[in-house]
């Protein structure tokens, strides 16, 4: 079941149920944040954006439970995901992994946020082998599947960057109320 969310007061509270339920099923010391995206593609961006929000918001907090891979300045995408999950593993054997990547959807679902608990499906938009990643997934619809790799990559590519900085803030800020009120 997919739950589409328009306000980051809702993210925050899916995200902190979920946590919860995740806390419930096993013994979770800490979050991850894996923030998938490059600066490189404003479509792609969203999960770098939302990244560093975060992490700038977790230092003015003073919080140090939550761990944040992929910034603005040090992409998690396609090319290194493989060493960022092997490193979280060895890492944060007892966490809970929050995955948070752009999307490409349906016409009337551009803008909407989509929290779930479940796994995201990493590079599925352009045709890669699928990579399978969290506990729970965020996912910002930037743009229409045009079901063909090139297209969706051209989509990607020509996203208004103003709306993917909208969508980040607003799960940004979910995020860190969800991680303030846990």
């Amino acid at each position: 079941m997919v739950n589409k969310i328009n306000y980051e007061n809702d993210v925050s509270l899916r995200i902190r149920k979920y946590i919860n339920e995740e806390k419930n099923k096993k013994n979770i010391l800490d979050v991850v944040l894996v923030c998938i995206g490059t600066d490189r593609m404003t479509g792609d961006s969203f999960g770098p954006l939302v990244g560093s929000k975060i992490k700038e918001k977790l230092e003015k907090y003073n919080i140090s439970n939550i761990n944040v891979y992929g910034t603005l300045n040090n992409n998690v995408c396609y090319t290194n995901i493989k060493e960022t999950m092997e490193l979280i593993k060895n890492r944060h054997q007892s966490s809970c992994v929050i995955a948070i990547d752009s999307a490409l959807g349906e016409k009337e679902d551009i803008g909407k946020i989509i929290v779930n608990k479940e796994k995201i499906h990493i590079g599925k938009g352009l045709n890669k082998n699928k990579i399978e990643l969290g506990d729970i997934s965020i996912k910002a619809v930037v743009g229409k599947n045009c079901k063909l790799s090139n297209y969706n990559f051209y989509i990607l590519q020509n996203t208004s960057l103003n709306e993917v900085i909208k969508l980040s803030n607003k799960v940004a800020d979910g995020v860190i109320d969800a991680i303030l009120n846990w």
